[in-house]
């Protein structure tokens, strides 16, 4: 395929309605899924005595004529509440198509905002790429998805900044790597810096992306020092 073609089919495989492979009739879990139907998936889920029931599993890893799960199909329909409890039963929140597009990638891509937000609470990977690298921000910027690749873009940031606290931390409670190059003082003030930060995280008001990266770039400044005594010898 040229470009133009790639793209095209791209916007083929990503922006069509979801088109069951099964018919929802045959497939309860579609069915309550693309309906809303929490109580009835919740029923199919649990009820031992519901004929369907043990045939749950194997209706939730049905894929539609473009490869897309029952989650991404309620992701794309914006079915957040759904999506919530797909991933309880058992549905991946980072299962990938064959093109590398991720439920937060088709809820980003439609708009979903209380989607997007859903996916995250749930542990959706935010940096996950899709076949040609675009992350859901990426994505969702393509298709003029404006909301949705702000608030991602936003994440990133949160998530970048508590990234870089949780691994300081782990590398100062970690004796094979500290190997004695810190005084006591050093791990204080390391700690105290990642507590300051993490409290800022907390209780910032209407925080910005230029907050969080700058927060993260005052931290890996104040942490130079440490750093250096941590890489000499090597």
């Amino acid at each position: 395929l040229g470009f133009t073609e790639e793209v095209e089919s791209d916007k083929r495989f990503c922006c069509s309605s979801p088109k069951p492979m099964d018919s929802i009739e045959t497939n309860k879990v579609l069915s309550c899924a693309l309906s809303g139907d929490i109580e009835g998936l919740m029923n199919l889920y649990s009820d031992a005595e519901d004929p369907d029931h043990v045939h749950f599993n194997e209706m939730l890893e049905v894929k539609d004529t473009m490869g897309r799960s029952i989650l991404s199909q309620a992701c794309m329909l914006g079915r957040y509440e759904v999506v919530r409890e797909l991933v309880k039963c058992g549905a991946n929140v980072n299962e990938k198509t064959e093109r590398g597009y991720s439920p937060l990638h088709y809820a980003a891509i439609w708009g979903q905002m209380e989607t997007v937000k859903t996916l995250l609470d749930l542990g959706a990977n935010i940096l996950a790429i899709s076949f040609n690298n675009e992350k859901a921000r990426d994505a969702a910027l393509r298709y003029s998805k404006m909301e949705c690749a702000n608030y991602l873009e936003l994440e990133e940031a949160r998530q970048a900044l508590a990234r870089y606290i949780a691994n300081v931390r782990s590398i100062i409670a970690d004796p094979e790597k500290v190997q004695g190059k810190l005084n006591k003082d050093d791990k204080n003030t390391t700690l105290n810096l990642c507590l300051s930060k993490s409290d800022w995280m907390q209780n910032a008001k209407n925080p910005t992306v230029q907050d969080f990266l700058e927060q993260k770039k005052q931290l890996e400044d104040a942490l130079i020092p440490v750093f250096t005594k941590l890489t000499a010898g090597e």
